[in-house]
């Protein structure tokens, strides 16, 4: 907190972000707390201003990264980064700087692999970047017994017998998340060594001779679209197009052009929702689309075969930072009935979904369901 304060008391305007609304409110209030009657805070505007000294901190909830767009910062505090959406840093936060050169500070526990992980790991070959791994409170292990080792930056005030009582009580590598700052490759998520198959280059257009297959997952206007396209032979990756905001028109246009341009052997569309009449529109082109139901019974086993491609190295994926993003936070909760899979609250899983639909094409090689035959197997599932 001191950072923001620090620079706001020499004025400009600073963003402090978080990924909720309640956690947005801590920091209002450490800030108030810190500077006082200095300044003067608004709790409609969300924003704390420092007029004789021309500061202004502006608070902003990114579970939705359009709630801080408009703004030029000349500086960016994350609090817990990972835990924010990777799009509102590269979309929204990052380009808010070019004008000022300001900077920004990513801070928080690791979650996994994420594009925070991706941020934090510049400052190895990075000129611009710099970075910190503290622990909560600095240990060792001597013997079998975890014992302090102090660390400069650590935090006194907790206990070190809580520290102790946590280290035997969790797992090794959660404890090593969450009390030691370490980064852990996909920690507790569905999908395993996503950057060693993130190794796919991307292609201007098709391979002669090659066929190709899209899986496409259709949201609304507010949400995201994405076209995901794979090489049928070679299993790899070759394109993604991530959008929101057009009409029905537009994105129909921009699904027919992708599969125009691959030469696309079998798209695959999620027909849940709006997908149903997006598929029979561009059934209407002639083109040929396979409908994928997803439930319950269908989602576990869609999910498990891109895992199991994960796991054993059968399928390359282009280092799309928000798309290594949303596979590294995937979660799996085991209920009753089976495997629960989802994005975690606030983030999005529809580039995950696109992929997922695009290599069961490419696993199972699903007929594509010819124009004229598209009435009569409109149920037909598979």
């Amino acid at each position: 907190m001191s950072i923001v304060v620090e620079a706001a008391i020499r004025g400009g305007t600073y963003i402090w972000g978080a990924p909720t609304y309640d956690q947005v409110r801590i920091g209002m209030g450490e800030v108030k707390r810190a500077l006082g009657a200095a300044g003067t805070i608004n709790l409609s505007r969300m924003t704390y201003e420092l007029p004789q000294m021309g500061g202004t901190i502006v608070f902003r909830s990114l579970d939705n990264p359009d709630n801080v767009r408009g703004y030029t910062a000349d500086g960016v505090v994350m609090d817990e980064a990972a835990f924010i959406k990777g799009d509102a840093w590269i979309e929204v936060l990052r380009p808010m700087l070019i004008d000022t050169g300001g900077w920004a500070w990513g801070i928080g526990t690791p979650k996994g692999r994420n594009w925070f992980h991706q941020e934090f790991s510049k400052a190895q070959d990075h000129d611009d970047y710099m970075a910190w791994q503290i622990p909560t409170r600095g240990v060792k292990v001597v013997d079998g017994e975890l014992v302090h080792d102090p660390h400069p930056l650590e935090n006194p005030d907790v206990p070190f017998s809580e520290i102790v009582q946590m280290w035997q009580s969790m797992p090794e590598r959660v404890f090593e998340q969450e009390i030691l700052g370490i980064f852990h490759d996909d920690l507790g998520g569905v999908f395993h060594r996503v950057m060693e198959c993130a190794t796919a280059t991307p292609l201007d257009g098709p391979v002669s001779g090659r066929a190709y297959v899209a899986g496409v997952d259709v949201a609304d206007a507010a949400d995201f679209t994405v076209i995901s396209i794979l090489d049928a032979r070679t299993r790899e990756q070759v394109y993604i197009d991530r959008f929101n905001r057009v009409g029905y028109t537009a994105l129909e246009d921009r699904i027919h052009a992708a599969y125009n341009r691959w030469n696309v052997q079998t798209m695959i569309i999620e027909d849940n929702s709006i997908g149903q009449p997006v598929i029979d529109h561009l059934r209407g082109r002639g083109m040929s689309i396979v409908p994928f139901h997803t439930s319950a019974a269908t989602k576990q086993p869609l999910i498990q075969a891109l895992q199991s491609a994960f796991e054993h190295g059968t399928i390359r994926i282009l280092p799309d930072p928000i798309q290594v993003g949303e596979l590294q936070a995937y979660e799996g909760k085991r209920l009753a009935g089976g495997m629960s899979y989802s994005a975690p609250s606030g983030l999005h899983d529809d580039m995950v979904m696109a992929l997922a639909l695009a290599w069961h094409g490419v696993d199972r090689q699903p007929a594509p369901i010819p124009r004229q035959a598209a009435q009569q197997s409109r149920w037909q599932r598979f």
